[in-house]
Order: C-alpha cells, then sequence, then structure tokens
C-alpha cells in the first residue's frame, strides 16, 4: 500500500499539478511525464535488487523515502521547503564567514532567529541574528493559476469553462482572464472559452447575454457573474526554480537521515546499517534524476535573451544635431510627411496638426531653422529610413555614447541578466519602488499579492544581480512601505553589507485619511539608502528655509585661539565653548549681512569676564536636507498611474546621487518617472519594466518629456526638451521554452544501471539548434535567428552578450566600442552559442 502511495506520490510531485492551457512550462511537464514512466520502470527493477537480501525491509523504505520527499515538491515541481508541518523538523544552513549553523524551521515561510539562543545550534557564527526565509536559494518566475477547464451546475444551470488554450503568464505581471462565448452544447450546457487579457481588454457580457437570448437561453447577468467567479477560485500558486537542487536535496536528505537515526534509532547491527545504505542509495538515485529537469529550467531561466523589436526615438532637433540640417530638410522631413502613422501620434500626444515643412519650425535663427523637438518613432518607418538614419548619426558619432537611455520591456531578472556583461560596473544609481506585498491586488498594474517568503526572494533575486551592475562608488535606493519594511532592511543588509547602510529616508505616502481604521493613518514610506561601497559619490542636498533665524554664534568645546574679532572688537567665547565659525568664515558672513552683535544679551567669557552684547548669526536662507522628505509629495497623479512616484522626490535622489552623464537604473520602473527625471537632469538612464502599460504609459511619457512637457520638476530645471534613446523588447523564459525543440527520448539503457539517473537526459535534443546552417562551401556554421523571431536585433542581443558598447551601426555590421567589428549576414554560431544551447 505504502509502495504504490509512494510511485503516485512521487509522480505528482515530479511531474507536478496537471495543468491545461498552452505554454513551455506544459511543454516541459510532458516531457518529464513521458520520461518519468521509463526511468521510474528501472527505479522498481533497482529497488527490487537492493532488498533482495532484506524483503522485510521493504515497507519501511517506501515509507522513509515518502515521508522525506514530500516535504520539498510544489504543486509546479520545483523544488523547495514545501511540506512543513509543525510536528516535523526540517533543516537548513545558514552561512557566516566560512562557518555553518543547522537550525529547524517551522510553518511559518520566514523566520529571524538569534542563532545564540537556539539550543540546537550546532556552530556559533558571527552574525548573531540572521534572516532565514523558505525559498531562499531559488528562482523566483511568476505567479499564476493552475487553470483546468470546468463544468460548474448550479440552479438548474450548466457551465462549461475551456482552459485549454490560455496562454500562461510569461512572467510576474498581473493579468485577468476574460471569457468568451465558444457554443453551446444540446444539453443546454453554455461553454465559454478562456483567455488571458490583452491590453486591457474586458468580458463583453452584454454581448455574451445578446447571443444567448437569440439561442433561447435566458441567462441573466448575476448568475454569469456568478458562474465566473466560481472558475476563478482555482489555485494561485508560486512558480520558483531551484538554483542546485541536487546539492540541496541531497544535504536535506543526508541531515534528514542523520537525525532520524540519532532520534530513533538504538540498534546498528550490520543488516541494520546496510538497510540505510540501501534507503541512502535509492533516495540518492532519485534525486540526481529529478534534478536534471530543474537544471534544465535553470539554464533556460539564466539564458542570455534575444533582443526584439527594437526602435529609437530621436527629436527632429537632435537630428539636426547629429546628422546636419541638410540630411534634416533632405532625408528625414519629407518621410515624416508622408508618415500617416506618425503624424497621428504626434496628434494624439501633442495636439499638434502638422501638413507642411513649416508647421515643424518653432522659429528661425542665424544658425539656421529652430525646429519643434518633436520625437520621430522609427517604428512608424520602414528600415531603409531606420538605416540611413542610423548609419549617418554613426559618421561623426560613438552610437551607444550619444544616446541619452534604453527602455526595456522585459521581466526585469531577465533584463538585468542579460544587460550584465554591457552595463557591469557601469551605473552609477538606482532607484526601485517595487511592488508592497499588500496580500491584495486591488487596481494596480502588477501583482501585490505575495506570499512574505516568495516577494523577498523576488527581491533578492534582482537586488543581487542589480548590485553587479552598479559602480563601486554608486547607491541604490529601495521604497519600502511597512508590509516589509523589517524584510528589506535586513535583507539589504545581508546584500549590501551592514556598514553600507546610509539612511532610511521618510518619505509621503498620501495624505487621505480612512475612516474607520483602528490605528493611526498610515501617512509615509521608507526610502533604504545603501551604497555598494564606502566610497561614494554623494551631493548635499539643501532645500528652502522656511524661516531664518538668528543663533547665538558659540557651540560645546573649546577651541584655539579662542578670539574672534568682531566689528572691530575682541570676543571671548563663554566658558567651555567656541565661537561656531573660523575668523575668515565671520569676515564673509559679515559681508553677506548674517553677522550682528545682541546688545540685550550679557554673557561671562572665559576670561571671567562680564559682557555685554551677544554675537549672533543668521541662519541661511537654504538648509541642508536630512532624511525626513515630508516637505515634497511622495506620489503624483500627473500620469493617471496608480503607484507614480514624485518628480520632485526623484529630482533629489538623482541629483544626490549622480552627476550629469552618469546612468541611473530603475528595474521596477512603473509610470516612468525616474527615467523621465533623469531625462530633464541631463543624466543617462535605464528603465525596465515588464507590463502592457510600457507601451501605453511609459514610451508615451517618455515622448513627452523629449518634446519638453513643462510638468513635475520641468519648470524648477527649465527643462527645454530635446533627446535621443532606445526602446526594445527581450526574449522572455516563456518563449525560450516554447521555442525549445525536445523529443521523447528514450535513457540510454545500454549504459552502466547506476548512471542512468545522472544521464544527461536533454543530450538528443536539439533545443535551438535548427537556427544553425551548414555552409559546405566555406566550410563555416552560421546562425539564421529569423528562424526564431522574425524582429531580433542581432547587434544589441550581441552588445549585451559580449559586454561592449556600439560604436557604430550599419545594415550589414556592428563595431563595438574596442573596434571589433561582427558582420550580421554571417554569423558565426560560436558568438551566439550560450543564446541557442545550454
Amino acid at each position: 500500500m505504502r509502495e504504490r502511495e509512494f510511485y503516485k506520490t512521487l509522480r505528482d510531485l515530479f511531474v507536478g499539478a496537471e495543468v491545461e492551457g498552452r505554454s513551455g512550462y506544459i511543454k516541459l511537464m510532458g516531457i518529464k511525464s513521458k520520461y518519468f514512466e521509463k526511468v521510474f520502470a528501472q527505479l522498481r527493477k533497482d529497488i527490487d535488487k537492493e532488498l533482495r537480501d532484506f524483503p522485510e525491509f521493504r515497507e519501511e523504505l517506501f515509507d522513509k523515502l515518502y515521508s522525506f520527499f514530500k516535504r520539498y515538491f510544489s504543486e509546479t515541481g520545483s523544488v523547495h521547503f514545501c511540506f512543513t508541518p509543525f510536528r516535523e523538523n526540517v533543516w537548513t544552513k545558514v552561512y557566516s564567514n566560512n562557518n555553518s549553523a543547522f537550525f529547524w524551521t517551522t510553518t511559518q515561510d520566514m523566520a529571524l532567529d538569534s542563532l545564540k539562543t537556539r539550543e540546537y545550534e550546532r556552530i556559533i557564527t558571527t552574525n548573531d541574528v540572521a534572516l532565514f526565509w523558505k525559498t531562499r536559494d531559488l528562482y523566483y518566475v511568476k505567479t499564476d493559476r493552475l487553470w483546468r477547464s470546468m463544468r460548474i451546475e448550479f440552479d438548474g444551470y450548466r457551465f462549461f469553462f475551456d482552459a485549454s488554450e490560455i496562454e500562461h503568464r510569461k512572467t510576474y505581471e498581473k493579468k485577468e482572464i476574460i471569457f468568451e462565448l465558444k457554443s453551446v452544447e444540446n444539453d443546454g450546457t453554455v461553454v465559454f472559452k478562456v483567455i488571458y487579457s490583452e491590453r486591457g481588454r474586458k468580458t463583453k457580457l452584454n454581448d455574451i447575454l445578446r447571443e444567448l437570448k437569440k439561442r433561447n437561453i435566458e441567462i441573466d447577468e448575476e448568475v454569469l457573474r456568478r458562474a465566473f467567479r466560481i472558475f476563478e477560485k482555482q489555485n494561485e500558486v508560486d512558480y520558483f526554480i531551484h538554483k542546485n537542487p541536487n546539492a540541496f536535496l541531497k544535504e536535506q536528505f543526508g541531515i534528514w537521515l542523520k537525525n532520524y537515526l540519532l532520534d530513533e534509532e538504538s540498534i546498528f547491527d550490520e543488516k541494520r546499517l546496510k538497510e540505510l545504505k540501501a534507503l541512502k542509495k535509492i533516495a540518492h538515485k532519485i534525486i540526481d534524476f529529478i534534478s536534471q529537469f530543474e537544471d534544465e529550467v535553470r539554464k533556460i531561466w539564466e539564458k542570455p535573451k534575444f533582443v526584439l523589436n527594437s526602435n529609437y526615438v530621436i527629436t527632429l532637433d537632435k537630428i539636426k544635431e547629429l546628422c546636419g540640417e541638410e540630411f534634416l530638410e533632405k532625408e528625414v522631413i519629407p518621410e515624416v510627411l508622408r508618415n500617416e502613422r506618425q503624424l497621428k501620434e504626434w496628434k494624439e500626444l501633442f495636439d499638434i496638426k502638422v501638413k507642411e515643412k513649416r508647421d515643424l519650425v518653432e522659429r528661425n535663427t542665424l544658425e539656421g531653422k529652430g525646429w519643434k523637438k518633436l520625437p520621430v518613432d522609427t517604428k512608424y518607418f520602414d528600415g531603409e529610413f531606420k538605416w540611413k538614419l542610423i548609419e549617418k548619426i554613426c559618421e561623426a558619432y560613438n552610437l551607444d555614447e550619444i544616446l541619452d537611455g534604453w527602455l526595456i520591456k522585459s521581466e526585469n531578472w531577465q533584463a538585468l541578466n542579460t544587460i550584465l556583461p554591457k552595463f557591469k560596473g557601469k551605473v552609477r544609481m538606482i532607484y526601485i519602488d517595487p511592488p508592497f506585498n499588500k496580500e491584495q491586488n486591488a487596481d494596480y498594474e502588477y501583482n501585490v499579492k505575495y506570499k512574505d517568503s516568495t516577494w523577498i526572494t523576488m527581491l533578492e533575486n534582482r537586488i543581487t544581480l542589480a548590485k553587479e551592475i552598479l559602480s563601486d562608488g554608486g547607491s541604490i535606493y529601495v521604497r519600502c512601505d511597512y508590509n516589509g519594511n523589517m524584510y528589506v532592511r535586513l535583507l539589504m543588509d545581508e546584500i549590501f553589507g551592514k556598514e553600507n547602510f546610509r539612511n532610511e529616508i521618510i518619505v509621503n505616502r498620501t495624505k487621505k485619511i480612512f475612516e474607520g481604521v483602528k490605528g493611526f493613518n498610515v501617512a509615509t514610506d521608507s526610502l533604504f539608502f545603501y551604497t555598494k561601497s564606502d566610497d561614494f559619490l554623494f551631493n548635499p542636498i539643501f532645500k528652502e528655509r522656511t524661516e531664518q533665524k538668528w543663533i547665538n554664534m558659540h557651540s560645546p568645546g573649546e577651541r584655539h585661539p579662542p578670539e574672534r574679532v568682531i566689528f572691530g572688537r575682541v570676543f571671548y567665547p563663554p566658558k567651555g565653548r567656541h565661537w561656531t565659525f573660523t575668523q575668515e568664515k565671520i569676515n564673509q558672513l559679515i559681508k553677506e549681512g548674517r553677522i550682528r552683535i545682541n546688545e540685550s544679551k550679557e554673557y561671562v567669557d572665559m576670561l571671567g569676564n562680564k559682557v555685554r552684547g551677544m554675537p549672533q548669526y543668521l541662519t541661511s536662507s537654504k538648509e541642508r536636507l536630512d532624511s525626513n522628505w515630508t516637505d515634497v509629495p511622495g506620489y503624483s497623479s500627473v500620469w493617471k498611474f496608480q503607484t507614480e512616484n514624485s518628480e520632485h522626490l526623484l529630482k533629489r535622489v538623482i541629483e544626490a546621487s549622480s552627476s550629469k552623464g552618469d546612468i541611473v537604473m530603475d528595474f521596477f520602473l512603473g509610470s516612468g518617472t525616474t527615467t523621465a527625471v533623469a531625462q530633464k537632469l541631463g543624466r543617462r538612464w535605464i528603465g525596465i519594466e515588464m507590463g502592457e502599460h510600457f507601451h501605453t504609459v511609459i514610451l508615451p511619457r517618455m515622448k513627452k518629456v523629449l518634446a519638453g512637457e513643462n510638468s513635475g520638476i520641468s519648470k524648477e530645471v527649465n527643462w527645454q526638451g530635446g533627446g535621443f534613446f532606445k526602446y526594445y523588447e527581450l526574449e522572455q523564459f516563456e518563449q525560450t521554452l516554447r521555442k525549445t525543440c525536445y523529443k521523447d527520448a528514450e535513457p540510454f539503457f545500454d549504459m552502466d544501471s547506476n548512471e542512468i539517473y545522472s544521464e544527461y537526459v536533454f543530450l538528443k535534443d536539439e533545443k535551438l539548434l535548427y537556427t544553425m546552417e551548414l555552409d559546405y562551401k566555406n566550410n563555416k556554421i552560421r546562425v539564421d535567428p529569423s528562424k526564431l523571431y522574425s524582429n531580433v536585433d542581432i547587434a544589441e542581443t550581441l552588445s549585451n552578450l559580449r559586454g561592449k558598447f556600439i560604436k557604430k551601426l550599419a545594415r550589414d555590421y556592428v563595431e563595438f566600442e574596442d573596434g571589433e567589428r561582427i558582420y550580421l549576414k554571417e554569423l558565426d554560431w560560436k558568438l551566439v552559442k550560450p543564446l541557442i544551447w545550454w
């Protein structure tokens, strides 16, 4: 009985819960399922062989295997601490300065443990407090529902929801499902197709009701909504990938076995030791096999990604600056005037109607025409126009050096991992406002409903990568609210070091008062400010004083010489005090009218003399900013985005920790405030966002910024507009899974049976090698990325992969900053091997 239960449970755990739909993940689960049957037939034989000398151990062996493996597999088939009932101990390791300590966890998904107080601690570490969470050694991929087709019946109504064609989420973006009427069965069952919404599409309830009425089916809106709610109550799960499942499971099994022996065994004769040795041998075979699939998914997750759908946005005045007025007038303006899509966008964004060339001219000057700073988007033009423009720019300039920034549409771990070689150590400042862990999704454009351990894993994965992109003198600011402040502080201490914590800055949250709240209204968030090292750039920020005051000009402690000459009189300070300023500073303040002698005050100086007249100074009109930033708004609503950060807030952050020309980055870009402010302040920037609002909010906002829009800090910094940036998408994990060619494989049973479990399952698979072409004539192997995607930007892909900035770009080649030139039509497969084989 236990044997059958073990095999069934192991299959369920290994393959994961049955999920319907179409995705690369489901494709891989199908391969796992088929391979399971073949290899575990061999496992049964090996178990029979191991138990030949002690058949009575069979039931206990399966009981032990079942009780161990059930703890570590989730519904999605990933490996981590999943089942930790209070009555059982699950062990993990805390590392510190090459020492380690084991401690057990309970059912909580996060724990803060003071190691020196735990009676079961094995080794005292130098850190007496450590943050542990059960998904610590995993990559967080996404949160999604395990959608299954479902029949529902209530109050005489019958419904069938077909989830077989649902396209699963690519990332942890927030997506809603919608329902489309598919058919009506003979018995009156109403069949709906279930799909994810794209670009804000909604379920068309009225259309569905009208169509049902045509078919003589009387159903009201409330009945439909009830059916939809029932279907939507399906399990939501987190998808993870373990970074090293083999080592993790073997370590866990070793700890589990040792503690089992210590806790429950008292007799260790030869027979018993052989039984336990057989248990370990079988467990390791299972671990070797199941780890391969997790490793394969990890390799796909870590694979650098192709750059897709790349385009440039550049203003007319910038084209004149980089290419000359003749090129602008002869090659660009005629194309623009013929391009209806570009003219339509200008009308929508700027309410400007362009019919002829003079509509594009702001003014005429001695230097030529003053062109309006209207942004030209190359996506609206054919490839010939795009190449002509870029090649002209590259005649006189290094392309990547003159770009103001890069907008990247992608899940942010994939983006950070892909651009790391190119931007490693080059970013001066990072600002992120990650989704707060609210346990509710509300009206946000992204998922904010996480378990604590899932949320902190998501942050840890991404901030760890971001640290490598940050320069040695760089800084990072992380915004958070009360839901996660305690976790973020500990996590940042772990990644950047406690010694590199600089400030917890208090910023405004909202002025709205919520009625009925038992407690004080939450009015502030925190900005955690860390640096990568002790040698970092910091520019003090000053703000206007609300009121200037006259202050007595003495401070604690004695200094030498003690006396100062003020308005021709010699003054000694009170005993135990010193004059606040040097003689040179006092002379300067006198010229500014900020020093006076207050004759109404008396004091006894350090010599014991009674002195009439106290030297005082007037505080400056500006004061140095401290960590209380509640004098500026924390959020704004100019762009109608739920969590739109204030430009005034970002101005302070960027000015404090970067200089003009430095690169700043935001990989939770949201509405695009960071990139907008960076552009206005003369910084270069990288913005990463995965949601569909990339196209509907961020891109239009940046185009308006380039056109010189006057919201936010524009008037304060005299922003006039103009600029040049690139935007693109990245191939995503799910896309790679779908494109990867896996075949039904047979294990190499002619090999030693002990090796079957560690045999590389995917050795025979083509993966993405079908992009290769054999050039027999020249004895070369070339790669054609268009076999994967029709819109690959191979130059930017190679720039990211090889870690080199682009100097020149032409139709047939790319030249990097070090002079290396690669011809794009003759790609050597070795250059792109990490992209197509792993």
